[in-house]
C-alpha cells in the first residue's frame, strides 16, 4: 500500500514510530482516552456543585471536557489518514463519545430542571470505556503483543 503524506510535517511526528510496531499517534489516541475519562470525572464533579443551586441555566461544560472530546474526534480523523480500518472504527467511537456527552449533558440539566438526583454520565462511561479497549487493543495486542497472539 502506498504510503501518502497528506499533513507534512504532522506526518512526520504523528505518523512515525515509538518502537517497532507502536505509532505515536495511537500512543496519544490512548493517553486522549484516559484524559477523557478524567475530564468526565471532572465534569461530573462541577455539576453536581452546580446542582446545588437549583438552577438548570448555571450547569456549564468542563472546558478540559470539551477539549478532550475535540481533540479525540480530531485525532482519530487524523489516524483514518494514516490507518484506514482502524482509523475508521477510532473515527466512529469517538464520535459517539462526543454525542454521548451532548445528550448527558443535557439529560443532567433536565434532572436540575426537575429537581431529581443528578446521576452519573452512565452511558457515557460505557463508550469510553469501548473507546479505551479498542484503542489499547489496536495499541498494544495490534501492535507489540501482537506477534505472540
Amino acid at each position: 500500500m502506498v504510503a501518502y503524506e497528506l499533513f507534512g510535517p504532522v506526518d512526520a511526528v504523528l505518523d512515525s514510530h515509538i518502537t517497532e510496531e507502536v505509532l505515536v499517534i495511537e500512543a496519544v489516541l490512548l493517553g486522549l482516552v484516559v484524559l477523557n475519562i478524567a475530564a468526565r470525572a471532572l465534569a461530573h464533579r462541577r455539576h453536581l456543585s452546580q446542582a446545588e443551586s437549583g438552577d438548570a441555566d448555571e450547569l456549564s461544560r468542563h472546558p478540559f471536557h470539551v477539549f478532550t472530546n475535540v481533540a479525540l474526534v480530531l485525532g482519530s480523523f487524523y489516524f483514518l489518514t494514516v490507518h484506514q480500518h482502524a482509523g475508521m472504527v477510532t473515527a466512529v467511537i469517538a464520535i459517539f463519545v462526543l454525542m454521548t456527552d451532548l445528550f448527558e449533558f443535557e439529560s443532567r440539566k433536565v434532572e436540575v430542571r426537575r429537581e431529581i438526583d443528578v446521576e452519573p454520565p452512565k452511558a457515557a462511561i460505557g463508550v469510553s470505556l469501548v473507546a479505551l479497549m479498542y484503542v489499547a487493543y489496536v495499541t498494544f495486542f495490534y501492535g507489540p503483543l501482537g506477534q505472540f497472539l
